[in-house]
């Protein structure tokens, strides 16, 4: 049975979330804020996280960064939960490392469809995922999230990396930017493609010539190799 934690400072909310997660056979705990949320870590890791990004001592986005830069919790699933006028906001979260978002208000059917979808996600990940992966002068442990370009470390983030990672499960494959949108920022994000392209641009430029591997296929979208 899946443990999920939420950390939520409205009690309405975060009461409705909790009694939502244990009526559909999930062990749900609640937490205000970041002091007690990170205490109970220590005890135990859940299976999943959802974060609202306005808490009253330490945001969301300060807390989802520190789960990242976390050995023991960087792949850590998380769902944040977001204001309806915070655009901002939910694109930081989601290149900071988020896997999923839900908007305030939502309803009890959409937050247990997506808490089951970001679930299956995450076990299959845990299947499928590929410890080291090399192509020319790129090599990419996913364990220790390290990347390297000629034996030098090259620093990327999150979403850069989780990029660079399913281009090369997926090297001399063409990938559209629409698969690419599904796959790494998660299966309902409603950012527009041009996300995708600012990536590359980012990547290309950090892995210097290694970056000329990562092709542009006209009106479709992109594949890395030959």
């Amino acid at each position: 049975m899946a443990v999920i934690y939420c950390v939520e400072d409205d009690d309405n909310i975060r009461e409705l979330v909790l009694y939502a997660l244990r009526n559909t056979n999930y062990i749900a705990e609640g937490f205000e804020g970041g002091k007690e949320f990170f205490t109970k870590l220590e005890e135990k890791l859940p299976d999943l996280v959802i974060l609202d990004i306005m808490l009253p001592e330490e945001n969301g986005l300060s807390i989802l960064k520190k789960l990242r830069d976390n050995t023991k919790t960087k792949a850590l699933p998380i769902m944040m939960l977001t204001a309806k006028s915070s655009e901002y906001d939910k694109v930081k979260g989601l290149d900071l490392g988020a896997d999923d978002y839900i908007i305030k208000p939502f309803g009890v059917m959409e937050l247990i469809s997506r808490v089951r979808a970001l679930l299956r996600r995450s076990a299959l990940s845990k299947i499928t995922s590929n410890d080291i992966i090399n192509l020319g002068k790129i090599f990419l442990d996913n364990e220790r999230r390290l990347v390297t370009v000629d034996n030098e470390p090259i620093s990327l983030t999150y979403k850069e990396f989780e990029l660079l990672h399913y281009l090369l499960k997926n090297k001399n494959i063409v990938l559209t930017r629409e698969k690419i949108m599904n796959e790494v920022w998660g299966f309902d994000f409603e950012g527009e493609s041009r996300t995708v392209d600012v990536h590359i641009a980012t990547l290309r430029q950090k892995l210097g010539q290694a970056g000329t591997a990562i092709k542009t296929i006209r009106n479709v979208g992109y594949k890395i190799g030959g």
